[in-house]
């Protein structure tokens, strides 16, 4: 095995906590995971694992290396996206990551367009947490971020914004008296960001309503619709239910909330990256600008 194929053994042994699960998705042996594992270790020079019962831990040395092994693979990746788009931008490649409120309403049209005028460009998109979209850019994982406002040590990295303000829906008759603390609430999952700037909304607001938490965006969407409680939401993602009366804004304190999308990419971009953002900034109906 190569070195990189020995730290994908590992990455995947990591991540699964089995040999066998690592096997699996690998496609190999695992005899041939536990000999690219045991020749990690002898390299490093020190215990990368541990038995758990049937499975297996990383030690702490283990855990520190998974950090590098993961980086370190991404940066090869990476790596080669750079070196086959310097060559052709045309037909290199593009590893884009969303949020799930993006991953379902701002990317597919961005993606629609993009490949309309680059159709030989190819393109992976992971659609993840808040809480892992960074760790995808950080472990250089992607090429491309769409979500909400970066971490601090990200923020250099940001290369164009696009609006998008959050409101409370429910349906049309709640809105005449529409008091938060009496209503149920609709929760994402946990993880989400728009739970979480829910969850301050209601403690700015000093409310301690009840809670539904359903699993997507478009799973809150419908339990709106159906009369199952109110949500805060991006206002683009209910911009049809509003339109024809399903839905309707309500008044509560503290919104509107300005929220809007950044795509945001390491300080190296490739070429790739290079060529989606200029289809953002040069397509003004897209609604994406230079940060200010």
């Amino acid at each position: 095995m190569t070195t990189n194929a020995r730290l994908r053994a590992f990455v995947e042994l990591a991540d699964t906590g089995s040999v066998r699960a690592a096997a699996q998705r690998l496609v190999v042996t695992e005899s041939s995971v536990s000999a690219a594992i045991s020749a990690l270790a002898a390299d490093v020079g020190v215990p990368l694992l541990q038995r758990n019962g049937r499975g297996v831990l990383l030690t702490p040395a283990g855990e520190r290396y998974a950090g590098y092994a993961r980086r370190i693979l991404g940066l090869h990746d990476e790596a080669v996206a750079a070196a086959r788009g310097e060559a052709d931008p045309e037909r290199g490649l593009l590893r884009l990551a969303a949020v799930m409120a993006a991953g379902e309403h701002v990317v597919p049209s961005l993606l629609a367009s993009f490949r309309a005028q680059h159709p030989h460009v190819t393109l992976r998109l992971e659609v993840v947490h808040r809480a892992k979209v960074w760790a995808l850019l950080t472990h250089h994982d992607v090429d491309l971020v769409l979500a909400g406002r970066p971490p601090d040590e990200l923020v250099a990295g940001i290369r164009a914004v696009s609006p998008n303000t959050l409101v409370v829906v429910g349906q049309p008759d709640l809105a005449p008296d529409f008091a938060p603390a009496r209503a149920t609430w609709l929760m994402r999952e946990a993880g989400s960001g728009t739970r979480d700037t829910c969850q301050a909304l209601l403690a700015a607001l000093d409310a301690e309503p009840r809670w539904l938490t359903l699993g997507s965006q478009g799973a809150v969407i419908a339990a709106a619709e159906a009369g199952l409680g109110v949500t805060l939401v991006s206002r683009q993602a209910v911009a049809r239910q509003l339109a024809d009366g399903r839905l309707a804004e309500l008044p509560v304190p503290g919104t509107p909330l300005r929220r809007p999308w950044h795509a945001v990419s390491n300080p190296h971009a490739t070429a790739g990256t290079h060529l989606f953002v200029a289809h953002l900034l040069g397509c003004p109906e897209l609604d994406w600008h230079l940060p200010r």
